[in-house]
C-alpha cells in the first residue's frame, strides 16, 4: 500500500495524506499480487472539525423547540442507547483495544495488524497512525457503528472502504473518518442526548428504537451508504464532503417523517445496502 504525503492547499496549512487504493480485484493476503490503482482516499488534520461544525452545528436555540414524550419503552431504550452515546474511546481498556482490532480484521481479513498504532491504519481512512485520536468526535459508539456495519452488511461495507462503486473523483472521503461524522450527524440529528427529543425526526426515531434497540447501528448502516450513493450522484470530490453531508442529512429526515414507513427497512435508502 503506496503512502504518500503533500503540503494541503488551502485553509489551514494542514498536510494532506493520500492513501492509493488497491483495486478491487485484489486479494488481500500477504502473498497477493500489489496492483494499485490512481484512486485515492484523503485525509487530513482539519477534516473532521469542519465537517462536524458545518453540518452537525445547525440548531442553536434548543429552548425553543418542543418536547415529545416518551412511552416508558422507549424512554427506556433511550437512556441505553444514552450510555453507549457518553463513552469515549478508552485506548488503555482491553475490550476496546479487542473492538478496533476487530474492525482491523472485518475491514482486511487475513492482513497481519502490526499495531493499534501503525501506519496501516491509514489504509482504512484514519488520518493518522492512531485512530483512537479520531474518535473524539463520536465516542466508543461510533467504532460500534463500524463493526456493525462490517458484521451485517460486508459487501456494501467492504464496496465503501474500497470505493468500489461508480465513476469516482481522484480525491475520496476517508472511510473511516467518513463514518465518525456520520455517527456525529445521526447524534446531533436526532437530538439523541436531550432528556426528551425536541424534534419530530427524533421522536419519530424512538418509535423504531423501542422495537429494535440495534435501530441507531441500522440507521447508521443506511446513513452512510446514502451518503456515497449522494457522493456519485453529484459527483463529488473531497471539499464537497459537508454539502453531501447536508444532502444526506435533508433525505434521510425525509425519508423518516414519510408517513409510509412503519420499520426502519421501509425506509427507501434501505434498498441501497441490499443491492
Amino acid at each position: 500500500m503506496a503512502m504518500a504525503e503533500s503540503s494541503g492547499g488551502g485553509g489551514g496549512g494542514g498536510s494532506f495524506v493520500a492513501v492509493r487504493r488497491i483495486s478491487q480485484s485484489i486479494n488481500r493476503t500477504n502473498t497477493c499480487q500489489s496492483t494499485t490503482s490512481a484512486k485515492a482516499v484523503a485525509g487530513s488534520a482539519a477534516w473532521l472539525g469542519k465537517g462536524l461544525s458545518c453540518v452537525c452545528a445547525q440548531q442553536t436555540d434548543s429552548d425553543a423547540r418542543p418536547s415529545f414524550d416518551l412511552t416508558p419503552a422507549q424512554e427506556e431504550c433511550l437512556l441505553r442507547l444514552q450510555s453507549r452515546i457518553d463513552l469515549p474511546y478508552d485506548s488503555s481498556n482491553p475490550k476496546h483495544q479487542e473492538a478496533l482490532r476487530s474492525l482491523w480484521y472485518a475491514a482486511f481479513p487475513g492482513e497481519v495488524l502490526f499495531g493499534l498504532i501503525s501506519e496501516q491504519w491509514k489504509e482504512m481512512g484514519w488520518q493518522g497512525k492512531d485512530p483512537s485520536t479520531d474518535f473524539r468526535g463520536g465516542g466508543f459508539i461510533s467504532l460500534e457503528n463500524l463493526l456493525y456495519f462490517a458484521g451485517n452488511f460486508p459487501k456494501s461495507f467492504q464496496h465503501l472502504l474500497r470505493k468500489q462503486e461508480g465513476d469516482r473523483a481522484l480525491w475520496e472521503y476517508p472511510f473511516a473518518v467518513a463514518g465518525v461524522n456520520i455517527t456525529f450527524m445521526l447524534i446531533q440529528m436526532l437530538d439523541l442526548e436531550a432528556v426528551k427529543p425536541r424534534t419530530l425526526v427524533g421522536a419519530t426515531f424512538l418509535k423504531y428504537l423501542a422495537e429494535n434497540e440495534s435501530a441507531f447501528d441500522l440507521l447508521y448502516c443506511i446513513t452512510f451508504k446514502l451518503m456515497d450513493h449522494q457522493w456519485l450522484a453529484m459527483h463529488a470530490s473531497y471539499m464537497d464532503f459537508n454539502t453531501v453531508m447536508k444532502a444526506t442529512r435533508r433525505q434521510i429526515e425525509k425519508e423518516l417523517l414519510s408517513e409510509e414507513i412503519s420499520k426502519l427497512e421501509d425506509l427507501p435508502s434501505y434498498s441501497l445496502l441490499t443491492q
